[in-house]
């Protein structure tokens, strides 16, 4: 029996706006049970205000980059003199120089003169998109990234801004929101796993897709028949209705359901290529062993 009573699953998103559709938001009972869709259409400061309002023994997964690479380098910006040293002066730093965005958004961070240059952005590659000596091809990795790939799954860097696998501004938008967590609900493995209480994990729903039978190219479920086919390879009962569902949805329902047996698996937490350095500065996605 896991330490957990409850799962949250959360699908992000750091489109423009206030409200977004792709936030979607899974939660089930960590001993069993179909996981429910929160059935709303969320923006990132409900999302905060959920956070700070768990349930005691929840487990929360959140789909984003916690952090930004730092290994590679040894620097989340080398050359920046005002580069942070771990990833919570990241956050810090992130939510600063976004405060005249509204909706917890991140605009104002990659459009700074100092950090654009790490970016990707439109057309436009920065000088030190790329890192001299440790390039992957699609720009900066953290080491959880590398190992992801490891496993078959496709990451894109999180200083990537473009395309339809970009994760930066849903990454950035994501650091505000933990960020104004302010050490009420732990982050692992920023902070260490606490031996009870509820705890917030970077997720990857990928990796819950392929723990469900699909491959890295097939993750994405877009019918309540082709979720309710990955719940049951989880040994989940499946939910209600039929016909198209949408893949945020679909993403957070099957994740919440990976949660409840991966929760217990003690290597998800003690990963063996994470570092004390690299879980203060890259943190690490739940999941990669």
């Amino acid at each position: 029996m896991t330490r957990f009573r409850h799962i949250v699953a959360i699908d992000w998103s750091g489109a423009s706006g206030e409200r977004h559709k792709g936030i979607a938001v899974a939660m089930a009972e960590a001993d069993g049970g179909a996981p429910k869709l929160a059935d709303h259409r969320w923006s990132r400061g409900e999302v905060l205000e959920l956070l700070l309002d768990v349930p005691p023994d929840t487990l929360v997964g959140l789909d984003l980059g916690i952090s930004l690479p730092f290994a590679d380098c040894g620097a989340f910006f080398p050359g920046w003199d005002a580069s942070p040293p771990d990833a919570r002066a990241l956050w810090s730093m992130v939510d600063r120089l976004c405060e005249g965005d509204p909706h917890l958004a991140a605009q104002g961070f990659v459009d700074h003169p100092d950090a654009a240059p790490y970016f990707r952005n439109g057309m436009v590659e920065g000088p030190h998109f790329r890192c001299d000596g440790a390039d992957h091809g699609r720009g900066r990795f953290r080491v959880t990234e590398a190992e992801q790939a490891r496993l078959g799954c496709r990451p894109t860097s999180n200083f990537n801004l473009v395309g339809a696998s970009q994760v930066g501004k849903s990454s950035l938008t994501g650091m505000r929101v933990l960020h104004r967590l302010g050490g009420r609900l732990p982050v692992w493995p920023i902070d260490p796993l606490p031996r009870a209480g509820s705890v917030v994990v970077e997720i990857y729903t990928t990796i819950a897709a392929m723990a469900a039978g699909r491959s890295a190219g097939k993750a994405k479920m877009r019918s309540v028949e082709d979720t309710n086919a990955a719940l049951a390879a989880l040994g989940s009962p499946g939910v209600a209705g039929s016909g198209p569902l949408d893949d945020h949805s679909a993403d957070a329902l099957v994740t919440a359901a990976w949660l409840q047996t991966a929760a217990d698996r003690p290597e998800l937490w003690a990963p063996d290529a994470m570092s004390e350095e690299i879980a203060a500065t890259e943190g690490w996605t739940f999941g990669v062993p």
